[in-house]
């Protein structure tokens, strides 16, 4: 049982019990907290052009600075999209999971963690309905046969993981660059607050739920865990190169784009940047062999 890991460790529940009082202390309301523009400028940057799918490119010298100032208009959409996405998926699980056996300890927390993603997905699709006019699809997951079920819950915590620290990597640049709107820089900064708590916590279970997996598997099981996971962080970054954001954004053969910037070198140190320490982590756990 999960609960024979969780209901021992001390650090842990101590842990849960800071993050729910933390999530109590920060609470706000983002039905009230948020001033939401007619409309923001065209001319203006709608993403740290730094986290663009174009930065540092041999394409991004092919077009002027208005052009890139476009492109991060939808490629934000995009990024916030992907939000809406990620946080139906998790919030899906975690209620599965909520005061069922094994998960009694973290579900005080969880009903702070469910409140808090709730209206983080409502906050994003608000921005890109009023900004994008539309929510991007979520591209569907390919290669990623799952292993065994016996690491259900621990697979689906490590994706809620990497999920948050992609996201959170973006939030922490752009909701302190002043070259954003306010409404941009706010949206980000406020996610980064919640997901400071969410990431904490999200390490904690991930490394008991592994130590409750790891005793009873066998090499080639955690050397399938550890593969499934590279293949789901690949494909997590990946997600942000979307050929319909190119095409919404006025660029020819929008396929041709994204092939291209998936196989620069420019992508490879992006994905590096933006997993730097999740990947730290998940060495340093064991997980990743």
């Amino acid at each position: 049982m999960v609960s024979e890991v969780i209901d021992h460790n001390q650090r842990f529940l101590g842990i849960l019990d800071r993050l729910s009082e933390k999530s109590i202390d920060d609470y706000y309301n983002p039905y009230q907290l948020f001033q939401w523009p007619d409309k923001l400028p065209e001319d203006m940057w709608w993403m740290s052009p730094e986290l663009t799918t174009t930065h540092d490119t041999e394409f991004a010298g092919t077009l002027d600075e208005r052009q890139l100032q476009r492109l991060s208009r939808f490629e934000s959409v995009n990024f916030y999209s992907l939000n809406v996405h990620g946080i139906r998926e998790l919030l899906i699980e975690v209620i599965n999971r909520i005061h069922t056996s094994g998960f009694e300890a973290p579900s005080e927390f969880f009903h702070h963690f469910v409140g808090e993603e709730n209206e983080h997905m409502w906050f994003f699709a608000q921005f890109c309905l009023r900004y994008g006019g539309k929510i991007y699809r979520s591209p569907a997951p390919r290669g990623l046969a799952v292993p065994a079920p016996k690491f259900e819950s621990l697979l689906v915590f490590l994706r809620i993981m990497i999920f948050e620290e992609l996201v959170d990597h973006f939030n922490s640049a752009m909701g302190a660059d002043q070259r954003l709107h306010e409404t941009v820089r706010d949206i980000n900064r406020i996610h980064h607050q919640d997901e400071s708590r969410h990431i904490a916590f999200g390490r904690e279970l991930v490394q008991l739920l592994y130590q409750h997996v790891h005793a009873d598997a066998t090499e080639a099981e955690l050397d399938g865990v550890s593969d499934y996971i590279k293949r789901y962080m690949t494909y997590s970054f990946e997600s942000l190169y979307n050929p319909q954001v190119y095409r919404d954004a006025g660029l020819d053969q929008p396929l041709e784009v994204r092939r291209a910037l998936l196989n620069s070198p420019a992508r490879v140190r992006a994905e590096d940047r933006t997993f730097r320490k999740t990947a730290k982590f998940l060495r340093k756990t064991g997980i990743i062999r």
